[in-house]
């Protein structure tokens, strides 16, 4: 991509998801990569600007992440957050060490709008503090930018150098103006003009799958779900009916979700495959009541059913999948913890003999996706389908599955997720769906007694789905899907709504 370039260097801090994205907000590209990543490296990289993560360490400890001096003198632009300010001062010759007072959360803070990262921004805003140490002795050449009332440099500037730091963090929503910072940082020290574009994307990635791929052959095994859909669109306008899609419905899909993916792709502009597969699994299935017992079956039949159907198309060039930028960086960046290991080919049969695995997605987070999917012209039931594991309903029905389990619950589901709709909240919930327990109680309908199933309902709000926070719903809208779901649905008499966070718990109950 012939875009101008942010380089952001990871010192094992939390937020690194979150500083990219926000970078990517302001339509600037970026990567992240190790702090210890080479001079030599960082110059062919040739970025505009770099920006220093936090990290857990204390600077001034034996074997704390440090850095060359040199990097200061290439004539790059460069901000440091958190620990990212701290190396840097450091680094330069001023000093850090612990602080009196440790400072936690938010807390208000004075700004020097005189400094251009701070330039037209209020002079007092509240920001997301987390750090022990502090710096109480400046570089040669810097200034005070920022403080509170317990920390004296809560931020520092080297306007001549175009050196700045940061002791919070502007990157998360608690952190009033923080984008606005980044933006400051982006487009009036480092020259940013915003060529960032899903559009500028979409164009370049056709142009380069088109180019690797030439007359070869592409194989995708297609989810429905958003990332293998845009990757199925972007690759089917690039090389047509070089693609070849296998869509394996399980029978453990949404409510009327398989019609509507064969709608999508089954036009005849690419080679669509659907194996309608709801009794194999089924009777793989048949007595499991053991979650993860559910999930290895799943994933092996699935994989049996993709290996059928490959020999049938014989030999292919290359492999299509689905990878985005948060499973290259959750599978670990330098030092950085491995949140979870990713292997979107792990478990594929053998046979498939392929040159080479192609991952246009590679560089994008979730919402750029999105807006990648929109873009291409695919419609919004597609675009902004909620995450769905890989097993499905197969582990929202607690217990043993059956078929008239899975039909209940599709329909339970259909009516929550049609009211989140109607209520204008399906955009604000980051993920909302229905659980049919294994738990049956006592209730009254009629005059008569029942003795019939408990739906439970969850909905979270998350940035990144590493936490989340439990969706307040308003209680006007959960009695609507409550009375709809008992009074629509058979055998079900009792709705309860989810109410914790994760952690300590998931997001999905099994």
């Amino acid at each position: 991509m012939e875009n101008q370039k942010v380089l952001i260097l990871d010192f094992g801090g939390q937020y690194n998801q979150l500083i990219a994205r926000r970078v990517r907000e302001c339509n600037v590209y970026c990567e992240v990569h190790p702090y210890n990543m080479s001079l030599e490296k960082i110059r062919e990289f040739a970025p505009i600007g770099i920006i220093f993560t936090g990290g857990p360490s204390s600077v001034y400890e034996e074997g704390a992440p440090r850095l060359e001096k040199e990097i200061f003198e290439m004539g790059i632009p460069i901000l440091g957050i958190c620990y990212g300010v701290q190396v840097m001062a450091y680094t330069l010759g001023g000093t850090v060490k612990p602080g009196h007072i440790r400072e936690y959360g938010r807390k208000p803070v004075e700004f020097d709008t005189d400094c251009t990262i701070f330039s037209g921004l209020a002079e007092e805003a509240n920001a997301l503090m987390s750090h022990n140490d502090t710096i109480y002795e400046l570089p040669e050449g810097f200034k005070s930018a920022a403080h509170t009332d317990s920390c004296p440099v809560a931020a520092m500037y080297n306007e001549a150098a175009k050196l700045y730091g940061m002791q919070f963090h502007p990157e998360v929503t608690l952190t009033e103006n923080g984008t606005a910072m980044i933006r400051n940082f982006l487009y009036n020290v480092c020259g940013a003009t915003g060529d960032w574009t899903m559009k500028n994307y979409a164009q370049t990635a056709i142009e380069q799958i088109r180019a690797k791929v030439g007359d070869g052959k592409v194989l995708l095994a297609l989810s429905g779900g958003v990332d293998s859909s845009v990757v199925a669109s972007l690759i089917s306008k690039a090389v047509g009916r070089q693609l070849t899609c296998i869509f394996v419905d399980h029978g453990l899909m949404r409510k009327n979700e398989g019609d509507e993916i064969e709608a999508v792709f089954g036009d005849g502009s690419i080679n669509f495959i659907r194996i309608n597969a709801e009794d194999r699994f089924l009777a793989r299935l048949a007595g499991v009541t053991d979650p993860e017992r559910k999930r290895k079956i799943i994933g092996e039949e699935f994989i049996r059913i993709f290996e059928e159907e490959g020999k049938k198309i014989g030999s292919v060039d290359y492999l299509a999948q689905g990878t985005i930028y948060p499973d290259v960086i959750e599978s670990g960046v330098g030092d950085s913890a491995v949140i979870k290991s990713h292997h979107n080919v792990g478990g594929l049969p053998d046979y498939v003999d392929f040159k080479e695995i192609i991952e246009p997605l590679r560089q994008l987070f979730k919402d750029e996706v999105r807006a990648l999917g929109s873009e291409l012209g695919l419609p919004e039931n597609i675009v902004w389908r909620q995450p769905f594991p890989g097993p499905g309903l197969g582990i929202r029905v607690l217990g043993e599955l059956t078929k008239e389990k899975l039909d209940l619950l599709r329909d339970a589901d259909a009516i929550f997720r049609e009211e989140l709709h109607l209520a204008g909240l399906d955009r604000e919930i980051n993920q909302y769906f229905a659980v049919l327990t294994n738990m049956r109680s006592v209730g009254v309908m009629g005059d008569g007694r029942t003795y019939d199933y408990t739906i439970a309902l969850r909905g979270v709000v998350t940035s990144d789905f590493m936490t989340a926070e439990w969706a307040r719903i308003p209680y006007d809208v959960l009695d609507k899907v409550s009375r709809r779901i008992v009074n629509e649905v058979k055998h079900v008499n009792r709705i309860v709504y989810d109410i914790t966070s994760k952690p300590p718990a998931t997001i999905e109950w099994e």
